[in-house]
């Protein structure tokens, strides 16, 4: 659950997820606020929709959100590549994900609540990148943060004009990425260009994003939906076994590089535990620029 300003002083809580049925086609922005937000999971033909609706907050994902998409990614693998050829993702409202809602993170009281949110995120991020269904991400406007590494552990992305890359952590709150994340981002941009991305807080522009092979197609808002029917058309005429297992190959090359899963929490426990961590989080909810101390 999200964590609001006036909610009572607690670590926050994981909770379990749990698979859910394909829905019916339902409208982006149908039910969804700036509170707890939606993910909706429909069908159309062989090809799977998950949209992340929360519009008013640029889709910034809390934590219900998180594990409604879990869910959905577990009904997913349960469904077999015969029902299910292609899974598109894709915000409402004209942004991807602009990542984690971060007044979810004014409660962590030390190093633990952020050691947990991470292995939790990485349940969430790595059953996403070992569906054994090609996925495609839809990229307009921000895929920050949270967002970014969604859209990375998709096997397609495509985007329009002014879609936005980024990872801004060491401006907004202090804290840093999993080992595994880091390889997951090195192996799409280099060890440069992540270090580039994430240490000078700066944003990839959509002909960057192409140039460096990280989108495959930038197109025109209104052309966007034809692309993505033409490329979920050529994904269904291909082996699903051969898509299967080259998945899952590039997955298993990308995560060696992650090593065990508590690789770095050393890592996550001196960014987490810090003040500047609880003085980012405390001026990004009063929007003033933080005041790094370096402790």
């Amino acid at each position: 659950m999200s964590i609001r300003p006036d909610a009572e002083s607690r670590s926050p809580s994981y909770g379990p997820t749990e698979p859910t049925e394909l829905g019916e086609p339902a409208e982006p922005g149908e039910g969804a606020d700036r509170g707890e937000g939606a993910v909706h999971l429909t069908r159309h033909g062989s090809v799977a929709h998950i949209t992340f609706d929360r519009p008013a907050a640029r889709n910034s994902m809390t934590m219900a959100m998180y594990r409604e998409l879990d869910g959905h990614v577990r009904a997913l693998a349960d469904s077999g590549t015969e029902r299910i050829r292609t899974v598109v993702l894709r915000g409402a409202g004209g942004h991807f994900v602009a990542g984690t809602d971060i007044a979810h993170f004014q409660n962590f009281r030390g190093a633990d609540d952020g050691v947990a949110y991470e292995r939790f995120m990485e349940g969430v991020i790595g059953r996403l990148e070992a569906l054994p269904i090609p996925t495609l991400a839809v990229v307009e406007g921000a895929a920050a943060g949270g967002g970014l590494l969604l859209a990375a552990v998709c096997d397609l992305r495509v985007c329009t004009p002014d879609a936005r890359f980024g990872m801004p952590i060491a401006r907004t709150m202090g804290h840093c990425l999993s080992v595994a994340n880091h390889a997951r981002l090195i192996a799409h941009l280099g060890p440069a260009r992540t270090k580039n991305l994430i240490l000078m807080a700066r944003f990839i522009k959509s002909d960057e994003a192409l140039s460096c092979g990280f989108v495959q197609r930038v197109v025109a808002p209104y052309a966007v939906d034809d692309l993505v029917k033409g490329i979920c058309r050529r994904l269904a005429e291909q082996a699903p076994i051969t898509l299967r297992v080259t998945k899952e190959a590039v997955r298993r090359v990308v995560a060696a590089d992650g090593t065990r899963p508590d690789e770095g929490e050393d890592l996550l426990r001196e960014a987490y535990g810090s003040e500047d961590f609880k003085r980012g989080v405390r001026a990004f909810l009063d929007k003033e620029r933080p005041q790094w101390e370096g402790s």
